[in-house]
């Protein structure tokens, strides 16, 4: 799915030679010409924003320090302004970067394409748990050790899920059973076991190490 960017100025020779530029470059491209356009688009939920300072009615900075809160994508803004407290004051509004006009579309392509690389970047990492070397992938439902995926079952992958989001916790079987499970599971906690074997086997077998604890007498821990 392209990204999609949001253009906010209120010059349209400019906005329209930047978005000829920027769906060239394989983007989806809106434009808003001022700040109420602006708010209006939010919905479409842009994954960077390119905003002019000099806008009509509410302008750049006080539209960003607005919409920081609830808005996490870039925010660059574009401006004729060039003194060195100008860029500051863009900067402690919100915005991400700062490029003064005249630039070119080259510069402006590589500033957006580095900015949406860093944020994917950000939002992977808050994906991912990372333990003695193991690493889980939440969004992707994996376990990985040196780039290695190691197979799991849908259970087995959601015992390690659990365990490893909560390391300072022990678990007996029943709480596991009922948590992982449901409480309207027909079985019995029996099957924790089984699955905790499997668990400790594979992982063993790709890394050597041990990951989960038995605490005797009260249940299961990942290891710290």
């Amino acid at each position: 799915m392209a990204y999609k960017i949001l253009i906010a100025d209120d010059e349209p020779m400019l906005t329209g030679v930047l978005a000829e530029r920027l769906e060239s470059d394989g983007y989806t491209v809106y434009v808003a010409g001022d700040s109420g356009a602006v708010l209006d688009r939010l919905g479409l939920r842009p994954d960077l924003i390119l905003l002019d300072i000099n806008m009509p009615g509410m302008d750049g900075l006080e539209l960003c320090r607005s919409i920081r809160d609830t808005v996490s994508c870039p925010i660059i803004f574009l401006t004729a302004r060039i003194r060195e407290q100008d860029k500051i004051r863009g900067l402690q509004a919100g915005g991400d970067d700062y490029i003064t006009k005249p630039f070119s579309l080259a510069e402006l392509s590589a500033r957006v394409e580095a900015h949406l690389r860093r944020d994917e970047r950000q939002k992977r990492n808050t994906n991912l748990v990372s333990s003695h070397g193991l690493i889980v992938d939440l969004a992707g439902r994996r376990v990985l050790w040196e780039g290695r995926e190691i197979r799991f079952s849908r259970r087995e992958y959601e015992i390690v899920e659990f365990l490893v989001m909560n390391q300072n916790q022990i678990f007996d079987r029943e709480r596991m059973y009922e948590l992982i499970w449901g409480l309207d599971a027909e079985g019995d906690s029996r099957v924790v076991k089984e699955h905790i074997r499997k668990i400790r086997n594979k992982l063993l077998e790709v890394t050597g190490r041990e990951f989960i604890e038995t605490i005797w007498g009260m249940g299961y821990r990942w290891k710290k």
